[in-house]
């Protein structure tokens, strides 16, 4: 059965459905599903232990954060597939992330998230630890032999390197994926979608990947760390975000690492990973000149 007909064959539905496909999703297909004139999201995949990716807990997550106030509402949901609420809005790109006069409502949406969501999880919360996933993903690639398993012993090592440069966390919700494309604008405010990746982790995690998945400058960057923190970034703390810069970016590179050989979704990895591997160079140079 395809994705698409999965989606259009759930339990939820009691009549035939009109099943459009939906760009993005790189570990599951997206559908906006036509329902006695409501319209849904659906979200058609299976867990992942590749990326650790368990759907129980997406699922726990996202009624936890629907709940929180910063996600659509869940609907149904089925093994494999999960069915919310529509939302009539536009996803945002990595240029309108970076504007300027939508930094504070991001850092209000992934605060919330942060201190809200806990407030309605049930059940076991996993965590996301970047520096665990990278551990994990070394070993995939070098069990592939494909053409990055002869950087994984200096890719370890630079794990290694930033998990002891981080320091002391503390421990919140985090979203861990906030790519341009999990923020929806309805014009009035901001949503927060996807939790694949969802569990705990420090909050300088998500804060670093919303600022080095979407480009954001120096100055924007120490504007973030001010509006989160209600104070102005020491030397310590500014230590402790450029590792978890660098631990996003070399998390988000060695995912597509992964996925270039383990993926069957039609996408170029290999630009993604290039990419990413530039980005990684600055972050990790960056990284270097604070800690020395």
């Amino acid at each position: 059965m395809t994705a698409e007909s999965r989606a259009a064959s759930l339990t939820c539905w009691t009549e035939k459905v009109a099943v459009e496909p939906l760009s993005g999703g790189l570990t599951n297909r997206n559908f906006l599903v036509r329902h006695k004139g409501e319209r849904y999201v659906v979200r058609i995949g299976d867990d992942n232990p590749v990326h650790l990716i368990l759907r129980w807990h997406e699922l726990a997550a996202a009624e936890a954060a629907y709940r929180a106030g910063i996600a659509p509402e869940i609907i149904h949901a089925e093994p494999g597939a999960l069915v919310m609420r529509h939302i009539d809005g536009r996803t945002l790109t990595p240029i309108e992330v970076a504007e300027p006069r939508r930094l504070e409502g991001l850092v209000e949406v992934v605060r919330h998230c942060h201190v809200k969501v806990p407030d309605y999880f049930r059940g076991p919360a996993l965590a996301f630890w970047p520096f665990h996933v990278a551990r994990h993903y070394g070993r995939l690639i070098a069990e592939g032999g494909g053409d990055w398993a002869e950087k994984v012993p200096e890719l370890l090592s630079l794990t290694a390197r930033l998990e002891k440069g981080l320091g002391p966390v503390e421990l919140v919700f985090g979203h861990n994926d906030l790519l341009a494309a999990n923020f929806i604008d309805d014009g009035k405010r901001l949503w927060l979608i996807d939790y694949d990746y969802a569990g705990l982790n420090s909050p300088l995690f998500d804060l670093a990947n919303l600022a080095s998945n979407n480009g954001f400058s120096e100055e924007a960057e120490r504007e973030m760390l001010g509006l989160y923190y209600g104070r102005e970034a020491d030397r310590r703390m500014l230590k402790s975000y450029a590792a978890m810069k660098a631990a996003s970016l070399l998390r988000e590179m060695m995912w597509s690492m992964v996925s270039e050989t383990h993926s069957t979704i039609d996408f170029d990895y290999r630009a993604y990973t290039l990419d990413y591997r530039g980005r990684l160079d600055a972050a990790v140079a960056a990284f270097e000149n604070i800690a020395h």
